[in-house]
C-alpha cells in the first residue's frame, strides 16, 4: 500500500543516529526516501533504519559531486541532514544554497546541541544531551548514579520524533505559503519540551529532585518493577486509586492500603510488604493472576518474548523478514495503509536511476562515472 506520505520525496545525507530514524519512519509512511551515499557497494541489508531508502553514491569531495547532489536536491521535497552545524554550508550544500535552488525545499537538520550556542560544535551522544536537560539527574536508584535509558530519550524522543514533526509541520505550512525553510530539530530542546508534567509538578511542589522520591520514577510502590521467584520482573503501575484497588485485590493484599497510597510515610513499608509478596511466585504465575484485570500489572520482557506475546502477535507489531526482526511501520491508518518497506539495497545500487529522474542524461551519468563522481 503506498501509505499516507506517497506523494514526498526525500534526500536523506547517510549518517547515524536520529536523522536516519526519522528518515525510515517517513518512509515506512510512504515517502520515497533517497539517501546521499559517499561509497558503493557496502551492504546494508540487515540495517533496519535503511528500510525502504534508495541510495545514490556521490564524491561530494570534488565540485562536479556537489553539483550533482544539488540537483538532485533541488527536485526533492525534503532534505534530512543530521551533521555537526556548518558541515553542510562547507560541503557546498547549506540551506541558502539548497533554498536558492529549491524554495520550496523542507531543509531539515538533525543535532544534539542545536545550531548555535556555546555548546553547538561539541561532540556528544544521547547520555550528554539527556544530562544537560536535568532528565537523566531524575532517572535511577536513589543514591546511585543516574541510569541511561537506552538511546531512547534523547536521540530518538527529543530527536527523531521533534524531527519528524518540524519537517510534517514545515509540509503543512508550504501548502499554504509555497515555501519552504529551514527545520532546525535539536535534542537538547527536544527533551525538555515532553516534560511538561515534570515541570507542572516541580512548580505545584509535588516533585523532588531526589531520584527514585516521586511517584512515576520508581519511589512509589505502585509504580515500579519487581523481582519474582524466578527472577524475571513484573512491572506494576497502578497509579489511579480505582486500579490501586483492583491490584490489591487480585495480589491479596490488605486493601488498607488504599488510604495511604500517597503517602510516602508509608511507602517504605509497602516497599517490603510488596517485595515479599512477588517474590513468593514466579514471574508468569503472577502475569496470569493479573490477565486481562485493569490492576495495570505487565510482565517484564525480554526481546524474544516480546515478539511471541499474543498481544504483539495479534497486531502484528514485530515480523521478520529474511531472517532480520523489526517492527511493522506505526501509526496506523485506516484507509492510506502501509505495508512494511523493502529492505535496504547495497550503498549506490540506484545511482543512475535517481540521477536519470534529476534529469541528468545518459552521456551525462557515463561521464561522471568515468571521474569517479558517481561511486
Amino acid at each position: 500500500m503506498p501509505g499516507p506520505l506517497d506523494n514526498l520525496t526525500i534526500i536523506e545525507m547517510a549518517g547515524i543516529g536520529p536523522a536516519p530514524l526519522a528518515g525510515q519512519l517517513l518512509a515506512d509512511l510512504g515517502a520515497a526516501v533517497t539517501v546521499i551515499d559517499r561509497s558503493a557497494g557496502e551492504d546494508l541489508s540487515a540495517d533496519i533504519n535503511r528500510r525502504g531508502k534508495k541510495s545514490i553514491a556521490l564524491n561530494l569531495k570534488e565540485p562536479e559531486g556537489v553539483a550533482a547532489a544539488l540537483k538532485v536536491i533541488a527536485s526533492t521535497d525534503i532534505l534530512i541532514e543530521g551533521f555537526r552545524p556548518g558541515v553542510m554550508e562547507r560541503l557546498g550544500l547549506g540551506p541558502d544554497t539548497a533554498l536558492e535552488a529549491n524554495p520550496r525545499l523542507v531543509y531539515a537538520r538533525m543535532t544534539g546541541w542545536g545550531q548555535e550556542g556555546p555548546w553547538a560544535q561539541t561532540a556528544g551522544h544521547d547520555l550528554n544531551y539527556l544530562a544537560l536537560t536535568g532528565a537523566l539527574n531524575a532517572m535511577g536508584k536513589r543514591g546511585e548514579p543516574p541510569v541511561p535509558p537506552l538511546n531512547l530519550v534523547a536521540d530518538y524522543g527529543g530527536g527523531s520524533m521533534f524531527l519528524v514533526m518540524g519537517i510534517l509541520a514545515a509540509i503543512i505550512e508550504r501548502s499554504i505559503s509555497g515555501k519552504g525553510q529551514v527545520v532546525d530539530a535539536a535534542m537538547i530542546d527536544g527533551v525538555p519540551a515532553m516534560m511538561g508534567l515534570v515541570q507542572s509538578m516541580l512548580a505545584s511542589g509535588n516533585w523532588t529532585r531526589e531520584r527514585e522520591d516521586n511517584f512515576i520514577d520508581g519511589g512509589a510502590p505502585y509504580y515500579r518493577c519487581y523481582e519474582c521467584s524466578d527472577g524475571k520482573y513484573l512491572s506494576v503501575g497502578c497509579i489511579e486509586p480505582k486500579f490501586f484497588a483492583r491490584f490489591l485485590e487480585i495480589a491479596g493484599l490488605d486493601p488498607a492500603y488504599r488510604g495511604t497510597q500517597n503517602d510516602k510515610r508509608h511507602w517504605p513499608e509497602m516497599h517490603a510488604v510488596f517485595e515479599a509478596l512477588f517474590a513468593s511466585k514466579s514471574r508468569d504465575e503472577w502475569a496470569s493472576l493479573f490477565e486481562g484485570s485493569d490492576a495495570c500489572v505487565a510482565p517484564v520482557l525480554d526481546f524474544d518474548e516480546a515478539e511471541k506475546h499474543p498481544h504483539n502477535q495479534a497486531r502484528n507489531t514485530f515480523v521478520t523478514r529474511q531472517g532480520l526482526r523489526q517492527t511493522s511501520p506505526a501509526p496506523r491508518f485506516s484507509r492510506t495503509q502501509t505495508s512494511l518497506p523493502p529492505p535496504a539495497s547495497n550503498t549506490g545500487t540506484e545511482s543512475e536511476s535517481i540521477l536519470s529522474g534529476a534529469g541528468f542524461t545518459e552521456s551525462e551519468i557515463r561521464n561522471l562515472a568515468k571521474k569517479g563522481i558517481l561511486l
